[in-house]
């Protein structure tokens, strides 16, 4: 009868008849849940044994099931050769496909990067139409397709400016601050005995994506959509020897975004411009030169004052435009009216590319014309000390993701503060002078540039983007020791005429500061926002590998912490084997680390406190991740009322 129970002799039956088959399904059966276990999503929590390269963790009961398994399996492959082959091989198949399926090789993963990159920078042809519309209600004379043409030009004339390593050609195009960025890169590799090697550069499409109006700037975004060969060679190797080592790498396409910035009310002069060799302002030839001033007006032409200057180039997956409201802004400008954020985050960006060239090639002399002298003879003495030990700081790929104004303050009678935060990344590292970077990770970072200017002192915006020049007579600043300009012998460094360093901290150096009036901590037990450091990959890359270079300080990691810091990586969306780099490494992967007990190290705790409460919980894996991280922070007291949100 159907619903008769199956005979126990017919169940028998059927178990001998597969059970040479069983110990193959079981062999897929157990590798496939646990590649599905590894996927994250939605926020939620997943958990998997270790895997991968972690050389060195610990063993426990999952070990032992594994040895079980494997034993099993080959007593079966004795005993039944014919059939468990064959299964093997195509258990063996089947798992290689469900990790190309669910572990994207490199190839795919920038491929899915692309994509996400294109969407997050897609915007309505009826957006486009309104801003061209704003646009030429100030100067009837622009238009879209010119303007992409122009930077289609740019973007071809500076990758060959790059790939032959001069920058000069491309010079009046690019704020100070935008041309020091390559300046320093391309010393920093060749500092490293590399060069980049690129060809087949061509652009794919061009898409202006948005605009920003204020009453000192208009900035236009610019998508940028390209492809072409990249590799590294060494730095011997001629232009004609790299373009053929260039050829041999993939094709990729890739998609930035360019932001252009132009003072209100200046015009668009049709065939009168740079892209034909002219000034922007009168028209007469213009050759170039160090000064990219105009030899005829005078007119500093990479200001933005006459026409479009490039001032930012940010990878189309960083792209998240949004307004920022900034503590102290409106006090600030009561004294100085002409106050702006995109030359204050310029000269930011200017500032800190300037400290790590410093720091590189263990020269002070251009750093100290733009920062306080406490802060030089600081440095200067960090470096020496390093290089005591025969050692030195060591930077490669480096790149900065985003300069933002965080707060103002203002002391009418003293020094006006303000306060830029600069995320950037680089492959880092402390170590013998003659050694490469051991790091193949590209570490995020984060600091607080602190800029200290006279109250009182004016904006000068007849400079505009060209920030680094003299606040006085507008000359250019040159690399000599002098801290006065050598044209009008106008103190530099001082902070009376224009913004200097005077602080370079991390964030929770910064953060932790008593005397901060405006502090940058999340609301306690606040429901996540997109903008907080919670939701940042970068932030959450920053926050593990800190974690896992404390953990390492003291010069031995535990099986359970590795386990623990896996926990955090899966559940991060962190890549382990930069972890376990960031174990290898320890200290030396960051500039300094916080201080055992320390309000820095509260703040460091209290953001991993929040990564863990971004679901609203804490699991007893997270405790226990946490209650490691205490202890090595010198904290355990403060950790519950933490948790509590006191």
């Amino acid at each position: 009868m159907g619903d008769m129970a199956t005979p126990p002799r017919f169940i028998s039956h059927r178990l001998s008849r597969w059970a040479p088959w069983l110990p193959a399904i079981a062999y897929v059966a157990l590798l496939l849940p646990l590649e599905a276990l590894g996927r994250g999503g939605g926020g939620e929590h997943y958990s998997r044994p270790s895997s991968g390269s972690g050389g060195g963790r610990g063993g426990g009961d999952g070990d032992g099931v594994a040895l079980w398994v494997v034993y099993q399996l080959f007593s079966l492959v004795w005993r039944y050769p014919k059939v468990m082959l064959p299964m093997l091989c195509v258990g063996g198949v089947v798992y290689w496909l469900y990790r190309r399926n669910l572990h994207p090789d490199a190839t795919t993963k920038r491929a899915l990067e692309q994509r996400e990159a294109y969407q997050r920078t897609q915007v309505s042809q009826r957006d486009v139409q309104g801003w061209v519309s704003a646009l030429r209600l100030k100067d009837p004379a622009f238009a879209l397709e010119p303007m992409l043409e122009k930077t289609k030009w740019l973007f071809m004339e500076l990758q060959q400016a790059w790939f032959l390593r001069d920058m000069t050609p491309v010079r009046p195009f690019l704020s100070d601050a935008t041309f020091q960025r390559f300046g320093v890169q391309l010393e920093l590799m060749r500092a490293q005995g590399v060069r980049d090697a690129i060809t087949d550069f061509e652009v794919l499409d061009l898409q202006l994506i948005g605009l920003d109006q204020s009453p000192w700037f208009d900035s236009i975004h610019v998508r940028v959509h390209a492809r072409m060969r990249d590799t590294d060679v060494p730095v011997s190797f001629t232009d004609a020897q790299a373009t053929e080592a260039a050829r041999k790498a993939p094709s990729e396409a890739f998609t930035e975004v360019w932001t252009f910035v132009r003072k209100p009310g200046a015009q668009t002069r049709i065939g009168a411009d740079l892209f034909q060799g002219k000034c922007p302002n009168c028209g007469a030839p213009f050759n170039g030169g160090a000064a990219n001033s105009c030899e005829f007006c005078g007119a500093v032409v990479n200001s933005g004052n006459y026409d479009w200057t490039l001032s930012e180039i940010t990878q189309g997956i960083e792209h998240a435009p949004y307004h920022k409201t900034v503590d102290g802004l409106m006090q600030a400008r009561e004294a100085d009216p002409a106050l702006n954020l995109e030359m204050l985050e310029d000269r930011a960006s200017l500032l800190f590319w300037k400290w790590i060239d410093a720091q590189s090639r263990r020269d002070m002399k251009p750093l100290a014309k733009v920062a306080r002298a406490d802060l030089v003879q600081g440095l200067e003495s960090e470096l020496e000390a390093l290089g005591r030990q025969g050692r030195r700081r060591m930077f490669l790929e480096c790149a900065v993701g985003s300069a933002d104004v965080r707060a103002f303050q203002v002391d009418p009678r003293g020094d006006d503060v303000a306060h830029v935060e600069i995320r950037w990344s680089a492959r880092m590292g402390i170590g013998a002078i003659k050694e490469p970077p051991s790091s193949r990770a590209t570490v995020p970072q984060r600091h607080i540039f602190t800029l200290t200017r006279k109250h009182g002192a004016k904006t000068n915006t007849a400079n505009g983007m060209s920030t680094d020049r003299c606040p006085q007579c507008n000359a250019p600043l040159t690399n000599s020791a002098a801290t006065d300009c050598e044209y009008c012998g106008t103190p530099l460094a001082t902070g009376e005429r224009d913004w200097v360093l005077a602080a370079a901290r991390t964030f929770e150096a910064w953060n932790a500061d008593e005397d901060m009036r405006f502090r940058a901590l999340p609301p306690r037990r606040a429901a996540p926002r997109a903008e907080d450091a919670v939701m940042d990959v970068q932030e959450r890359q920053r926050l593990l590998y800190m974690m896992a270079a404390i953990a390492a300080a003291d010069g031995e990691v535990t099986s359970a912490e590795r386990k623990l810091l896996k926990l955090c990586s899966e559940r991060w969306g962190v890549a382990w084997d930069n972890v376990e780099l960031a174990l290898s490494m320890g200290p030396q992967l960051f500039d300094r680390l916080a201080t055992k007990g320390s309000p820095e190290a509260e703040v460091f705790l209290r953001n991993i406190v929040e990564m863990a409460l971004v679901d609203g919980r804490i699991d007893r894996k997270e405790r226990r991740m946490l209650e490691r991280a205490a202890a090595h922070l010198g904290l355990q007291d403060r950790l519950a009322s933490l948790i509590d949100g006191r």
